[in-house]
């Protein structure tokens, strides 16, 4: 299978999953991804055993969605950078690599002596990419920021998801939901630097901030508010079919979901009326025509309720099969990682952990020559660190004394 990425190093120093899930991308398509860990402490996100009330892990077993997720594919180093001996090591890492990318500080960056002028000092032909949680200049450069007050609450898409009349906001629906989609963005905007680099020689910077990305995911409605001076007024998730009641929500009778998103609702009519047991509505005066069918959206939204509400999920999956028009289940998490389209795929893939288990982890999407990627877990905690010093002249004895020191691990 064609990896991208081959031959491609990317030097990570980074933690919790925003940039590091960019890297796990990058991997995906071939990279090789060297994860710099403190040395004592490693990622801060080793230290996380549960989210959402539900552990992270199993007992004896060192397989974590959580880690091997935004990790999986990368080799991990133990580097103290604050330590003296350590710059002998970093440097020879960011000669060694074409990417340089971090999530750290203004501040940290700069005492750890890896900002952009420390870094383009020992290569100056390496990409140099900052994932922030606000931006990287002006006035809130030094602000950190997570997925849920950067990107979801910041990023209006909290306010765009909480109904009218809620008693609070609408949280992610998922955890990392941003950190992700963020993760995703960094990758192809590195890959982007990677391909201006090869066709003029000049090595350009890349960053992007979770704000930025929250911004992009909701600038449909952003760019309509700056149009109408003001924010949007709030929608009721089902108020889409007062227009159109081939779009919205229907719940079934066992208490699922079915999304509908028919956008021209006359084509689809006839179909949808036959399938839903009622082909007479089809040629009924009411609905005859798209124009008359969205002129009593309302009265035909009422018959698909009801109607809807007659039937299990999956009896209307039977049903709908193979219908023209658009539509889904609102399917839950456990459903997704089932999904038949994304398991034919290749999408849902394998890796074996440290102890030689099959586990499943969700591969980025992007596929290339239609081929499923071969993933491999994430590493253990500096489990590379004497091999990739090997990689880089550092003979056994100085690795002892750079031990010793404290610098690596």
């Amino acid at each position: 299978m064609i990896e991208p990425m081959e031959g491609v190093r990317v030097l990570e120093v980074a933690q919790f999953t925003y940039v590091p899930s960019a890297g796990a991308v990058l991997a995906d398509w071939g990279a090789d991804v060297i994860k710099v860990e403190h040395a004592e402490r490693g990622d801060a996100q080793r230290g996380i055993v549960k989210v959402f009330s539900q552990n992270v892990g199993s007992e004896g077993s060192t397989f974590s969605p959580m880690m091997d997720g935004p990790n999986r594919g990368k080799r991990s180093i133990g580097l103290a950078l604050e330590k003296p001996g350590a710059e002998r090591v970093l440097h020879e890492l960011i000669r060694s690599s074409d990417v340089f990318l971090t999530n750290f500080l203004p501040g940290a960056r700069t005492r750890l002596g890896i900002d952009l002028d420390d870094v383009r000092a020992v290569n100056p032909d390496i990409i140099y990419a900052v994932g922030t949680g606000f931006a990287h200049s002006g006035p809130e450069a030094d602000k950190g920021g997570y997925d849920s007050t950067a990107y979801w609450a910041r990023g209006a898409s909290g306010d765009s998801a909480t109904p009218p009349g809620a008693g609070h906001l609408t949280q992610q629906p998922v955890g990392a939901y941003g950190d992700n989609i963020g993760g995703m963005t960094i990758a192809g905007g590195i890959a982007a630097a990677l391909f201006a680099r090869s066709r003029t020689g000049v090595a350009p910077t890349v960053d992007i901030s979770l704000l930025g990305v929250g911004a992009w995911a909701t600038q449909m409605n952003v760019n309509l508010a700056l149009l109408a001076g003001g924010p949007l007024p709030k929608r009721s998730p089902l108020e889409s079919r007062a227009s159109n009641p081939l779009t919205g929500l229907y719940e079934t009778s066992d208490g699922r979901w079915l999304s509908l998103s028919m956008l021209q609702p006359g084509r689809y009519w006839p179909e949808f009326a036959a399938r839903i047991g009622r082909p007479e509505l089809a040629a009924d005066e009411r609905f005859d025509g798209a124009e008359k069918l969205m002129a009593n959206a309302a009265e035909a939204a009422q018959i698909i309720a009801a109607a809807i509400a007659g039937r299990t999920k999956d009896e209307w999956v039977e049903a709908f099969a193979g219908m023209e028009g658009q539509w889904a289940v609102a399917q839950n998490t456990y459903e997704l990682g089932n999904d038949p389209s994304l398991r034919a795929i290749g999408q849902i893939a394998e890796v074996v952990d440290a102890e030689g288990v099959p586990r499943e982890l969700v591969a980025s999407p992007v596929q290339f020559d239609r081929e499923a990627p071969r993933l491999s877990r994430g590493p253990l905690f500096a489990e590379h660190t004497d091999e990739i010093c090997a990689e880089l002249g550092i003979g056994a004895d100085e690795l002892i004394d750079l031990k010793i020191a404290g610098a690596v691990t």
